[in-house]
């Protein structure tokens, strides 16, 4: 079972389910989803981020100070850092970089690559997956591509009896894009401008 925290409906959430987190910006999507990550990763939880807006250091960095643990097991695919093309960058143990958003296979491959180090290596059984944001995916890719792409990824976490956390901008897309999107999502949480 997972949780979320500060979701009073999704406290008893079962393996391999896949939660879409939508909202304007600014709105603390991004927040909500990285204490989701902290909350699983101080109770043994494996924590695995697709950052397709955020270096992987930061990201890093945001995880490191929510979680209360000193050392949790973390896998970042950047999606970012090689696009910018800023020094040579190299895969390690907690990063595996992807060359751009747009490289959705070689995302959905290190992807992969994380899940059954972390089952197989780390004797981690239970994930939250996180991938920030789609709305980013959109900007590179047609809608059928993430489609396609997300339907492949949430079907990965399902199979892994994982948490499957998606932050997008829901005022960045129109209506069908996000219907459309939601089909492949088993709990949506829309979040709204306004107080708390």
């Amino acid at each position: 079972m997972y949780d979320l925290p500060d979701v009073p409906s999704a406290d008893d959430l079962d393996a391999g389910t896949n939660v879409l987190v939508a909202g304007p910006p600014l709105t603390g999507k991004r927040d909500l989803a990285i204490e989701a990550l902290a909350s699983g990763a101080d109770r043994g939880d494996g924590s695995i981020i697709v950052t397709t807006k955020d270096s992987a250091d930061k990201v890093l960095d945001d995880l490191t100070e929510a979680v209360t643990v000193s050392d949790p097991d973390v896998g970042i695919v950047d999606c970012v850092t090689k696009q910018r093309g800023i020094g040579t960058v190299d895969d390690d143990p907690r990063i595996k970089y992807a060359s751009s958003p747009v490289d959705m296979t070689g995302i959905g491959i290190k992807l992969s690559e994380f899940l059954q180090e972390f089952y197989e290596n780390r004797s981690l059984t239970e994930n939250r997956i996180l991938l920030h944001s789609i709305s980013t995916l959109l900007m590179y890719s047609d809608l059928q591509t993430v489609f396609r792409f997300l339907h492949v990824f949430t079907g990965r976490i399902q199979s892994a009896d994982a948490l499957g956390l998606c932050v997008i901008d829901s005022t960045a897309h129109d209506d069908q894009t996000m219907n459309t999107l939601k089909q492949l999502f088993d709990v949506v949480v829309e979040i709204e401008d306004g107080e708390g």
